[in-house]
């Protein structure tokens, strides 16, 4: 099929069910974070080299992370219950978002979709309550974390980095214990990899996650 060209002018997506083979269900527009809200609430995200027009995704399969089926290795559970690193929320959200970029840097030399323009789009978002971050510091210093967007009971996780071993994996784990207290149902691992499957993720079909986006709408949670 052919990719949908959004309007500037309108926030309206075409149904995610028709994106393409790779998953692309349109492209252009702008980061406004109410399109980027817009698209996340219809199971789409941003996701694009910088020298590519924005594209906007919804892959088949989706990969989530149902928040009762995180496992946990023996040598983690150690590592956490040594509280070896101090765990916060929404502290440092845009430098999390700039360690995750480096991260991506320094792993693809052709660049990463963390861009300067996603970052300042998904502060905004942090600013007015939609995207948070969980942090791992050690003796005082950022060494792990990510970030994500919060859509009803559904966290969007986007990227983790770790400058020490272990530290993402720890305040992943944190962020599942919040998500859990809060009433979260799972976490949106959008494309399936090797590390996530190990945490517990599973991939299920896009008409899966899209219904499960829909019943989420009616079960909002706070962060």
């Amino acid at each position: 099929m052919n990719i949908y060209p959004l309007d500037k002018n309108s926030y309206i997506f075409p149904d995610p069910n028709y994106a393409n083979d790779k998953g692309i269900v349109a492209y252009g527009g702008d980061l406004n974070p109410n399109r980027i809200m817009t698209a996340y609430l219809n199971g789409i995200f941003p996701w694009y080299n910088e020298s590519d027009p924005i594209l906007w995704w919804s892959p088949n399969p989706r990969c989530i992370l149902q928040l009762d089926e995180l496992k946990i290795s023996k040598s983690l559970k150690k590592t956490i219950n040594k509280n070896i690193f101090e765990i916060k929320f929404d502290t440092n959200f845009r430098n999390i978002m700039i360690e995750c970029k480096k991260i991506r840097e320094g792993i693809d030399k052709k660049g990463t979709w963390i861009s300067n323009e996603i970052i300042d789009a998904y502060t905004k978002l942090h600013e007015i309550g939609f995207a948070h971050s969980f942090e791992a510091y050690y003796e005082g210093e950022l060494v792990g974390g990510g970030y994500g967007v919060n859509i009803g009971n559904i966290f969007c996780g986007e990227s983790m980095f770790a400058k020490k071993t272990d530290a993402s994996k720890v305040a992943f784990f944190h962020l599942v214990q919040r998500l859990k207290e809060n009433d979260f149902k799972m976490i949106d691992c959008q494309i399936p990899s090797n590390h996530l499957q190990s945490l517990g993720a599973k991939t299920i079909t896009r008409k899966e996650f899209l219904n499960l986006v829909k019943e989420s709408s009616h079960n909002c949670k706070t962060f």
